[in-house]
């Protein structure tokens, strides 16, 4: 099989299982409601939040916001799309492509939430004590881990370029 396809595929799995969870929580769990699945550590809720990632520029009230939100998105997605157009070279580059479809599947998922609702679904909380990290969603997850892969790659690519004897050149 060709690895051209597999981010995509990738990106479309990310965006179907956000759908699929977004919409579980838009139609089982009241807004506002918080159920309490690990007490301590780990709750489902329901927020709507029109902002960005952890709620930066929620509070944001002018009238270019939702335009900038989504022309940001859409720019993303097009230089993401146009580097995985490009053929790939070799297996090396298959960690990359995938962390690549993961953020491609997790901007796609939250531009649409963004575009039909306004406000993007967050539903997981995560805290210790009286200490909360902000609500996030599937795409979210998605983008974290698929920016985490792109930087594991540079870090590795990078440590390999030392080990060969290479200039170490930022």
């Amino acid at each position: 099989m060709s690895s051209r396809p597999f981010p995509f595929l990738i990106a479309a799995a990310v965006f179907l299982l956000d759908r699929l969870t977004k919409w579980i929580i838009q139609t089982n769990v009241g807004a506002f409601d918080t159920h309490h699945v690990i007490p301590g550590f780990f709750n489902i809720v329901h927020a709507e939040n029109p902002g960005v990632a952890f709620g930066l520029f929620a509070d944001s009230t002018g009238p270019w916001r939702g335009f900038f939100l989504i022309g940001l998105s859409a720019t993303v997605m097009i230089f993401i799309s146009a580097m995985l157009l490009k053929p790939s070279r070799g297996p090396a580059e298959n960690f990359v492509r995938a962390g690549l479809g993961l953020v491609l599947g997790g901007a796609v998922g939250n531009l649409f939430d963004r575009i039909a609702n306004g406000t993007v679904t967050d539903f997981v909380e995560v805290y210790l004590g009286q200490h909360y990290f902000p609500a996030f969603n599937v795409a979210d997850s998605a983008i974290t881990i698929g920016a985490g892969f792109l930087l594991l790659d540079m870090w590795l690519s990078r440590s390999k370029k030392v080990e060969v004897g290479q200039p170490n050149v930022p």
